[in-house]
């Protein structure tokens, strides 16, 4: 099956559906609240389309594609982009990973052999850079964190976490995926800029933000207690060291420094809500751990 996310794409879908339709036995177009003719489009060309009323984000029409790929019990889901910057013709490449049994997700990347793109600009490389770099690891690596030209074993997509709907939800797939002991590989794919697809260009900087701020939050939600806990603790005891040096200059001269006492006082309440935090985030992490560890005890009963 092949899945495409869709955002008033209707100049491009078409194509994209055709030439996806050749290596695929169904196709299915989330329409993710569009306002043109995307979602008319695919269905007359055979498409299954599942159409959110409102404009949800790229992450959001990810997960209604993972559900529709479960429901149509498909072997393996492939997902590339509606605006024609992906090849379809390269499908049989990047899925031959997972048919083949190497591995659980291939990634379709854009700099294995960087040839087979065109033209990049050079803020986009270097973006996409610094995001592969901030969510790789020693285990696994990948250079391409954030296309979006996949193929996923449908067999594991119940252990993919998907939260984020916005693009953030790319790399939360890869982050996701080695935290539960998934096998990633990187397959060369085509990828093409130019023409109309500059229209469709998200913003550079905002794009870069949002996803890093993502990675982020997904680490902070993974280690509470490494990444909020440890600067609580750190933010208590400088408020501490404040409020010891506040009481020495009050022994000794008998009057409050009112900086001093603000800046005690101030970090004392940081390191409480730090360390608040990460204890009830990490409360609820364990909590899901537990109920997801029974639904599967359960399951395989």
């Amino acid at each position: 099956m092949v899945g495409i996310p869709a955002f008033n794409e209707e100049k491009t879908i078409a194509k994209v559906v055709l030439l996806s339709q050749k290596y695929a036995d169904k196709v299915v177009v989330c329409d993710d609240g569009g306002t043109d003719l995307t979602g008319e489009i695919a269905r007359e060309l055979g498409a299954d389309v599942v159409r959110h009323e409102k404009n949800l984000g790229y992450g959001a029409a990810l997960q209604t594609l993972f559900r529709r790929a479960q429901e149509l019990d498909a072997d393996i889901l492939v997902t590339l982009d509606g605006d024609g910057q992906h090849d379809p013709r390269d499908i049989s490449n990047v899925v031959e990973p997972v048919r083949s049994g190497e591995a659980d997700i291939a990634v379709g990347s854009r700099f294995i052999h960087e040839h087979l793109t065109s033209v990049m600009p050079w803020y986009r490389r270097a973006g996409i850079r610094f995001i592969s770099r901030l969510v790789n690891n020693n285990k696994q690596s990948v250079g391409d964190a954030q296309s979006g030209f996949r193929a996923y074993s449908v067999k594991c997509l119940d252990k993919l976490v998907v939260a984020e709907n916005g693009m953030g939800a790319s790399v939360e797939v890869l982050m996701s995926a080695r935290k539960n002991g998934l096998r990633i590989q990187e397959v060369p794919a085509t990828c093409y800029y130019g023409g109309d697809l500059k229209k469709h260009v998200h913003n550079p900087v905002k794009h870069g933000v949002s996803v890093v701020m993502s990675i982020v939050k997904l680490v902070v939600e993974d280690r509470p207690l490494v990444f909020m806990g440890i600067p609580g603790i750190l933010s208590l005891i400088i408020g501490a060291l404040f409020g010891v040096w506040l009481l020495q200059i009050y022994g000794a001269e008998h009057h409050i420094v009112t900086n001093i006492a603000l800046a005690s006082l101030t970090f004392v309440l940081i390191g409480f809500f730090l360390l608040s935090t990460s204890i009830t985030l990490y409360a609820i992490a364990r909590l899901a751990q537990r109920t997801n560890g029974k639904n599967e005890s359960g399951t395989s009963k």
